[in-house]
C-alpha cells in the first residue's frame, strides 16, 4: 500500500487556490491513501468569527470535499484534508475522508488548541475508523497527539493508519507520534504545514513542518523537513500494524491491566 502527506503553506483565506495548489503540488504521484494538513484550505489563524463563517464549509456539499471527492475518483486515492467545517450555526476543526466512491466521513477535532476555543464547538462523536479495504484508518487532528488515549482508543478500534493533519508549531509532536505508534503498534502519517502567520498582533505562529510517516515499530520511516513544501509516498504493509506482540509472551492490549488505571480516566 502506498501512503504518503502533503507538506505545504496555504495562502490564507484563498480557499480555491489552496485547493487548487495542492492538486498541483501532489501531480501526477500515485498513492492509495494521502494525507494533507489541518485546515490547509483556508489558513489557520483566524482573527474573528466572521472570518470562520466566511470560511467555513459544510460537508460533503462544500466546494474542497466536492473536489477532492472529484480527484479521488479521478487518481483512486483516498484523501484526508482538514478544513473548517460549518454544521448549520456551529464551526468545527474537521478532517474529511474521501476515496474513490465518494465521501466516506468526518472527524471532528476533539482536543482545541489555543484560540481555536474562540471559533469552533469541540468534537463529540469520538475518534472513527474508516475501513477502506487496504487498511483500517483512524483520524485525529494536530494537539490530540498530546493525549496519548486519542492514539490508543484509535488503536483499539482496529486502526492500522492513523491520518494525522496538522499545524504544528510546538516542537515535540514528531518525536511524540513515535512513542504512539510504538505503544500502540500502528503507522501514523501526520501531514504539517510550514510558514508563518501573524494576522493578530504579538500573536505570531511560525510552523515546523517536519512531516512524517512513523512505523508500528516506532521507525521513522520519513521525516520532512521544516522549511519546504513537499509531497512524500511510501510503500508500507498494513499488516504489521495486526501483530501486537512485544515478545511471544506478550501483547500490547491483552497484557494491560486495566482494573488498575482505567477507573481513574
Amino acid at each position: 500500500m502506498k501512503v504518503g502527506f502533503l507538506q505545504m503553506e496555504p495562502d490564507f483565506g484563498r480557499v480555491r487556490r489552496n485547493v487548487e495548489r495542492a492538486f498541483s503540488l501532489m501531480g501526477d504521484c500515485e498513492a492509495d491513501l494521502m494525507v494533507l494538513p489541518e485546515l490547509f484550505n483556508t489558513g489557520y489563524q483566524f482573527a474573528s468569527r466572521d472570518e470562520v463563517k466566511a470560511l467555513a464549509e459544510e460537508v460533503p456539499e462544500g466546494f474542497t470535499t466536492e473536489a477532492f471527492i472529484y480527484e479521488a475518483r479521478k487518481r483512486k486515492t483516498y484523501f484526508v484534508f482538514g478544513i473548517a467545517e460549518k454544521v448549520r450555526d456551529r464551526f468545527f476543526n474537521s478532517a474529511v475522508l474521501v476515496g474513490p466512491e465518494g465521501f466516506i466521513g468526518v472527524y471532528r477535532k476533539i482536543h482545541l488548541f489555543s484560540m481555536e476555543r474562540l471559533w469552533f464547538a469541540p468534537g463529540e462523536d469520538g475518534f472513527p475508523v474508516f475501513d477502506i479495504g487496504m487498511a483500517r484508518v483512524g483520524l485525529m487532528i494536530c494537539v490530540d497527539w498530546l493525549f496519548p488515549e486519542a492514539a490508543r482508543v484509535l488503536a483499539l478500534e482496529g486502526a492500522d493508519i492513523i491520518c494525522h493533519p496538522s499545524n504544528l508549531v510546538l516542537p515535540h509532536c514528531p518525536d511524540a507520534m513515535v512513542t504512539r505508534c510504538l505503544e500502540n503498534r500502528v503507522f501514523a502519517v501526520t501531514a504539517n504545514r510550514i510558514g508563518r502567520e501573524e494576522r493578530i498582533p504579538g500573536k505570531a505562529l511560525n510552523f515546523i513542518g517536519k512531516s512524517q510517516i512513523v512505523s508500528p515499530r516506532g521507525k521513522i520511516l520519513y521525516r520532512a523537513p521544516e522549511d519546504r513544501e513537499e509531497v512524500r509516498v511510501l510503500d508500507i504493509s498494513p499488516e504489521e500494524a495486526r501483530d501486537k506482540l512485544i515478545t511471544p509472551e506478550n501483547d500490547i492490549f491483552l497484557d494491560r491491566r486495566k482494573e488498575f488505571y482505567e477507573r481513574l480516566v
